[in-house]
Formats: structure tokens, sequence, C-alpha cells
């Protein structure tokens, strides 16, 4: 169980994570929404421990993982691992490199540097591979593949650390919506075959609502609703996105997901008059 508590990022004066606390439960898979600005992103890279909170306490199955140094916090990124917006691969390498590379916690450097893998790990990433579609491409170099491509091979990477959690910073929000839907059901797959808790920072509505059990939205910093995608109404849509401004994501969440009319009526009213 992950369990974030006061959880706080401050840079400068600026609240990036206000008091965040949130319980996540094993095998769940959670959408993280919300507005650019909002702390989405800053949220995972707290968990990932990429960066270090101001304040709080990030907790996993009873770990205090704020205080981790050294080969502990090697191995948390193990056991959490991360799949980025810029996919974030070697591009000179092969494909089955880089998803090697995921195997890096488990060895020392220099074995690694010299692709020094054990055919059990070969096979583990050829597995991998294969669930996502991505073998036949497993001796081309990065560079060669599309986005879509290249994000699935993040996924595969990400899988043979063998995580407990995997967080996906805006997973897809550089693919057109063919490459969008295979990442996501690449994700959905492994949450429900594997039993990987994942959280996934979107930018669609439409997309938390079709993929994930539970979505959180956050709105400067703090979490303004957590629960199904059923209990997500457009007033708490309103909430979180806001009403001023560009609401071009809140007008598109609207579009393509099941509404209440009247809170509808209400909140573009709003908009309009804002």
């Amino acid at each position: 169980m992950l369990h974030l508590k006061q959880l706080c990022k401050h840079f400068g004066s600026v609240k990036a994570v206000d008091q965040v606390g949130l319980i996540i439960e094993p095998g769940e898979m959670v959408g993280v929404i919300g507005r650019s600005g909002a702390g989405k992103s800053t949220l995972l890279r707290l968990i990932n421990r990429l960066i270090d909170p101001t304040s709080g306490r990030i907790e996993f199955d009873g770990t205090e993982i704020g205080t981790l140094k050294g080969k502990d916090l090697l191995k948390w990124r193990s056991r959490c691992a991360m799949i980025f917006q810029q996919f974030n691969l070697v591009n000179r390498l092969d494909v089955l490199t880089n998803v090697l590379v995921g195997r890096l916690g488990y060895h020392r450097t220099l074995p690694t540097l010299f692709k020094i893998f054990s055919k059990p790990e070969k096979a583990m990433a050829i597995r991998a591979l294969d669930m996502l579609d991505m073998a036949p491409t497993a001796l081309q170099r990065a560079d060669t593949l599309s986005g879509g491509q290249q994000q699935r091979v993040a996924i595969a990477r990400a899988l043979v650390q063998e995580p407990k959690l995997m967080l996906a910073d805006e997973p897809i929000a550089s693919l057109d919506p063919h490459n969008a839907t295979k990442v996501m059901e690449a994700l959905k797959r492994i949450n429900q075959d594997f039993g990987i808790t994942v959280i996934s920072n979107l930018h669609h509505l439409a997309t938390a609502r079709s993929y994930c059990e539970r979505i959180v939205g956050m709105r400067s910093g703090r979490i303004v609703f957590n629960g199904t995608p059923a209990e997500l109404s457009t007033a708490k849509a309103l909430e979180i996105y806001g009403s001023d401004g560009d609401n071009e994501e809140l007008l598109q969440a609207m579009a393509e997901g099941p509404i209440n009319t009247d809170a509808a009526a209400s909140g573009l009213k709003a908009i309009a008059t804002g």
C-alpha cells in the first residue's frame, strides 16, 4: 500500500504539492488529472524520489520512502518504475538492450555497460517486448521506431524491473490516438495480468474514465477529487479544471464523457461569463 501523508513540495513561494494525503491500494489503476501546473508531475516525481519533499511522508508497505539513501534509494526506484513522456531511451542502442537497462538495479554498472546480461534476463526482456507487440523490433536501433513504439519499449523496460508500483507521467501526451490507445491498453493489461499498481498522469479526462478504476483530481497542488469515474460529475470537473481562462481541457472532457446536463449548462454559463 502506498500512503502519502500531508505531502508538500515548495519551489520558493510556489506550493507545487500542498498537503496531499492519499492512499493507493495494491493493484489499483489510478488516473491523476488536472490542468497544467496542478502538481501532477511533481507528485509522481516525489513518489519515485526524483525530487525530495519539503515536508510530509511517503510510505510504501510500512517503509518511509522519503528518507531512503544510497542503495536503499536505488532499490526503491527499481520497485517503483517510472515511465516518462519523453521515453528516455538510448537512441544508439538496440531495443533489447534498452529494455535490459531496466535490470540495472540488479547489477553493477560495468557489466551493464558491456551488455552482459544473463540468458534468463534476455528471455524476460523478450517476453516483455512480446507482450507489447514489440518483439520483432528487438534488434533495431531505438531511434528507428515511432513515438508510440518507443513508449511501448519504455514500458517493457519498466516491466523488467519487476516493480510493485508503476508511475506513468503523461505517457500518451505526444502520441496520436492509435498509439495512445495501444499504450493505455498495455498499461491496463500490466495492471490486470501482473497485479502491478499503476498511477498515471493523464491530460484527457475521457482517457482516465475509460482506463482507470479511480480518478484523483488536482488543482493548485491539492487533491480536490478522489473517487470512481462514475462519481466524477461535471460540477467536480469544473472544480478541478476551473471556469476561468482556457477551458479547452474541460470542454473536451465534457464532450467526450457522460455528464450531468444541468451542471454542464451551469458550468458552461460560468465559462462564457467568467
